[in-house]
């Protein structure tokens, strides 16, 4: 039954309690509400309680919120606003479906109500539901068809379904209402043009969109925008002499854009190398000090041509000193005729820089300064390490650290050599080196930090992070806060290789929430970008959204979080497993009890270091709390805290792994690790056709990826060895695999592997792995492929994946280093 109408006087109050809502001012709200209730009788009205809820859940209430919401509903389940509230309330908890049907139930019980179709709206592109979208902003255009928003909403709902007529026709029709003077230059009216422009050139219409830009270039604000569309449109249209005129111009703007190079040539079509070497020539005399026109021709020039080019940019940047250009000319190393004429020209300037002050012996003129030959060694580190011979860029960077001891890139650079030759510590070491030079640089500091989280030195890490951190509050929250993403993936791998796991998977969940909040924080762009008409920001920023968890931070975290939870699966933790990994087998009694009792000790002093902590963050956290309430804002109340303890001892891991999972196959199909990493998840809860989907989608991108072998074999096996699956499932099991294994057995399959890829460790390894898999009685044979070393081995410095999916880096400072690693990561075979 519905409850009872309110007379006048309570109707009033009612009025009130919404706008004190609306302004935040919730205690207020809660004693109007009172004032209502205490009434006996209105003590049942639906509405007052429902809003009675939602004002209590502003104040971080959440549990009593849900109570007097449903309550007013149960009492009043006819009324639109109790529907709405109970929305809005599963809006605050970002249970966005649910509250899109408490949306549309109140839409049922009054269907034109404008705050309800705008909330329902943002609900939909919020979920992109864009045919629910472009539903709710024509109801909303038909009741209000005077307002911006309106025409806006609806036209952009056309465009994100690529329905580019509908859209141009709404985009167009609500331009002419615009009253704006042609002389006038205003920047709204200006972004509504280029967005309509946009959508034309998404639609292909190139003549419409040029003669559009045209048309109305004197009212839009962004002048370089206008000159690049023209100069692309023309070029769609094929006149070539037009777009080769406004390139140039664009050029003459900016010099060092390399679009527009490409563009001029696009427009110019040279028929020859004289040609196209011709038009840099120009730019280059109209742009002396400009740095695009002498390094793009270097691209496709070769022979004596290349020597020439590069010898002149080579000498203008070592004389100037210039320390990036390494990385201007690192893009041309996949040529080796090219690589072996800058090493020539390069090492012969180091040897006659350090007799003669000059380029060349044969030359005469005015000498060099020290700092040529500085730079010169400098390159030459940077050379030979990009080539992997690491002990040649290691004596040029100790020459050159030798001649100048206080610059900062040196050290630098000696820290990168040792990390890419395997040795992390020394590499962390020169990086702190390099970090003691300039305390106030935030990037070195940074660097020092990443390679200190490469060594396992995490606590060094976060030290050397707080001197950028904000002060009176640990380093490690203050990166968390800030979705300092980079250091949380590196600290992630850093407890994963220390096995400390429920750290590890703490930094990564951390960092799946900070994509959720991003994810979330578009909520409110959805009305602010239709206000302020940054109509293409807007659909970049939802373009963006869709695929924002492709990013390589997302990969590195929930990979981790994968492969931790696969560990933990199979071998899960017990309350004495930390004890309980200590190898005894070569201690004595007396040695075992007192590495127990210092492993203990080590465990109190950390439990009482984590509840100090922990009562710190709930004392900051009541703190908050108690400012919030005074100053009456807005709260979402406490999220879940994130225990190490608890999330290495969840009770189904392998569910919380394809958590991490759904995303990478969505959005990074096209990186055979991800369906490699579905199989081993799918592996072992035993679902042979999504095992099948995994490889065939990664057979689809690799079909020679020793991972994947190695699954090929286990899944093949798995199958043999389960007669008791279905007819139709077996049956297209085997026709499926037939495709792969081609009538071979796995033994020979296996041998085959081998043989094709006998210069590769990685192979070599997987195909020991899977050797001693399909037959015990064969260790020995492969132990001694596993750890076979000859010369002609190609990858000697890689980092090997293994079944157990821990990852084993393999060091190529010596052989017999390298034998231990492999020996290591052949644990599983002994």
């Amino acid at each position: 039954m519905p409850s009872v109408p309110l007379p006048p006087k309570e109707s009033n109050l009612f009025k009130r309690i919404l706008k004190c809502y609306e302004q935040k001012q919730y205690k207020n709200g809660l004693k109007f509400c009172k004032m209502i209730l205490s009434n006996p009788k209105f003590a049942e009205h639906g509405e007052t309680l429902a809003m009675k809820g939602l004002t209590l859940n502003c104040l971080g209430k959440k549990e009593e919120a849900y109570e007097f919401v449903r309550k007013g509903l149960r009492n009043d389940v006819k009324s639109h606003v109790c529907w709405h509230v109970y929305g809005l309330l599963q809006r605050s908890d970002k249970k966005y479906d649910e509250a899109i049907k408490c949306y549309r139930n109140a839409l049922k019980l009054d269907k034109d109500n404008l705050q309800i179709l705008r909330d329902l709206s943002l609900l939909q592109i919020q979920m992109r539901d864009l045919e629910g979208y472009r539903e709710t902003r024509y109801q909303l255009l038909q009741l209000r068809p005077t307002q911006r928003a309106s025409w806006i909403g609806y036209a952009i709902a056309y465009h994100l379904l690529k329905d580019y007529d509908m859209a141009l026709k709404l985009l167009e029709e609500f331009r002419k209402t615009q009253q704006v003077p042609p002389n006038k230059i205003d920047y709204e009216y200006s972004e509504l043009i280029l967005y309509q422009n946009q959508v034309m050139r998404e639609a292909d219409l190139f003549q419409e969109s040029l003669e559009h830009i045209e048309t109305y270039e004197k009212q839009i604000c962004d002048k370089l925008i206008v000159e690049e569309i023209k100069g692309e449109m023309l070029l769609k249209l094929g006149r070539l002499k037009e777009a080769g005129e406004v390139y140039k111009e664009l050029i003459e703007r900016n010099a060092e854009n390399w679009y527009y190079y490409e563009g001029l040539e696009k427009a110019l079509q040279p028929s020859t190398l004289e040609e196209r070497l011709q038009i840099y020539e120009e730019v280059s005399k109209r742009h002396p000090r400009a740095v695009s026109p002498r390094r793009l021709p270097l691209n496709f020039v070769s022979g004596e041509k290349f020597r020439e080019l590069t010898d002149k940019f080579l000498r203008v940047n070592f004389s100037k000193g210039c320390p990036p250009l390494f990385t201007t000319l690192k893009s041309l190393y996949y040529n080796p005729e090219k690589v072996s004429t800058i090493q020539e020209l390069v090492t012969g300037y180091e040897a006659s820089l350090k007799t003669c002050d000059l380029f060349s012996t044969c030359e005469n003129g005015e000498k060099e300064p020290p700092t040529t030959l500085l730079w010169v060694r400098y390159f030459l580190a940077q050379h030979f390490d990009k080539l992997g011979q690491c002990s040649l860029a290691l004596d040029y960077i100790n020459a050159a650290i030798a001649s100048t001891p206080t610059l900062i890139e040196l050290f630098y650079l000696k820290a990168k050599i040792y990390k890419h030759v395997g040795n992390i510590k020394e590499a962390a070491k020169w990086m702190d080196e390099a970090q003691s030079l300039d305390t106030a640089d935030r990037f070195i500091n940074s660097k020092c930090a990443k390679y200190m989280l490469r060594a396992n030195m995490v606590k060094d890490a976060e030290e050397m992070c707080s001197k950028f951190t904000r002060e009176g509050t640990s380093a490690m929250e203050n990166l968390n806060e800030m979705q300092c993403m980079w250091f949380q993936t590196e600290c992630a791998a850093a407890y994963q290789r220390l096995g400390k796991y429920g750290d590890a998977l703490k930094k990564c969940h951390e960092v799946e929430r900070h994509f959720f909040e991003i994810t979330d924080d578009q909520f409110d762009f959805h009305t602010y970008c239709m206000r302020k008409m940054t109509l293409r920001a807007y659909v970049d920023l939802l373009r963006l959204e869709d695929v924002l968890r492709k990013h390589a931070f997302y990969f590195k975290a929930a990979r981790s979080a994968i492969e931790i939870y696969l560990k933990l699966h199979d071998n899960p933790l017990t309350n004495e497993s930390k004890e309980q990994e200590v190898n005894s087998e070569n201690l004595s009694a007396k040695e075992l009890k007192k590495m127990l009792s210092k492993q203990r000790r080590a465990q109190k002093k950390a439990k009482l270091e984590e509840e100090r902590k922990h009562a710190e963050r709930e004392r900051q956290q009541k703190n908050q709390k108690k400012k919030r309430d005074e100053e009456e804002e807005e709260t979402s109340g406490p999220r879940e805290e994130l225990v190490p303890e608890k999330l290495e001892r969840v009770e189904n891991p392998l569910e919380e792994a394809i958590k991490f999972l759904i995303p990478l196959k969505n959005l990074i199909g096209d990186d055979i690790e991800t369906h490699l990493l579905a199989f081993e998840i799918y592996f072992r809860k035993g679902k042979f056709l999504l095992m099948l989907q995994s490889v065939k989608r990664a057979f689809a991108i690799n079909r020679n990826n020793p991972w994947l072998h190695e699954c090929l074999i286990k899944f093949s096996k798995a199958v043999s060895d389960h007669s008791n699956l279905p007819e139709i499932v077996s049956k297209v099991l085997t026709q499926e695999m037939q495709k792969i294994f081609v009538n071979k057995n796995l033994e020979s399959f296996n041998e085959e592997f081998l043989k094709h890829n006998a210069t590769s460790i990685q192979h070599q390894l997987s195909g020991a792995k899977m050797m001693y898999f399909l037959d015990k009685s064969r260790q020995e044979k492969a132990i001694a492929v596993a750890t076979r070393l000859d010369k002609n081995m190609r990858d000697k410095n890689v980092k090997v994946q293994i079944p157990s999916t821990e990852i084993v880096s393999v060091s190529v400072m010596k052989s017999s280093t390298l034998q231990v690693h492999l020996l290591q990561a052949c644990r599983p075979l002994q």
